[in-house]
């Protein structure tokens, strides 16, 4: 019966396969981390996930919604700012920061209702905003979304800091 069984599914199997498109099994193929690796407008994004030894817990399956801030996002924050995050005395710091643009879940962009809050890998909470189709998180603008197979990678104007402790 078994055998029977693998004859008969099999075949549905290579269909299903044959029947998704090209561009899904891509996507598929890629965890948050490739998407931001194969993006120009990331590259910072990518050096600080390797300074913060993020890298390996964003390959996980997942799923993760990830807020990933563009080189110029970075670029708007404090002058030194950054080089002093990128520094090996302040993983840490770094490491936190980058937690707090990560949900342990996946959300498209218009799934998010205004004033909604989430909790982010960081431990503290982030609020949603939406106002005429346009998504922010916090004072972040979303500008541009990308699938991946453990989740999906929100293109986001400005670096989402998380609340100070007190």
């Amino acid at each position: 019966m078994e055998r029977h069984l693998g004859r008969m599914v099999a075949p549905f199997a290579i269909v299903l396969a044959a029947a998704i498109p090209v561009a899904a099994q891509d996507y598929l193929a890629k965890t948050v981390v490739d998407v931001a690796a194969d993006s120009k407008d990331h590259t910072t994004l990518v050096a600080a996930l390797e300074a913060a030894d993020y890298v390996v817990a964003l390959r996980n399956a997942g799923p993760f919604t990830v807020f990933a801030p563009t080189n110029a996002a970075f670029d708007a924050l404090p002058a030194g700012t950054l080089d002093t995050l990128l520094k090996p005395e302040n993983k840490g710091k770094l490491e936190k920061i980058l937690q707090h643009h990560v949900v342990l879940s996946t959300y498209e962009a218009g799934w998010f209702k205004d004033g909604q809050v989430v909790g982010m890998v960081d431990g503290t909470k982030a609020t949603m905003h939406v106002q005429d189709g346009k998504v922010k998180i916090d004072g972040a603008a979303i500008v541009g979304s990308v699938r991946a197979g453990n989740g999906i990678v929100h293109v986001v104007d400005a670096v989402v800091l998380p609340p100070e402790s007190p």
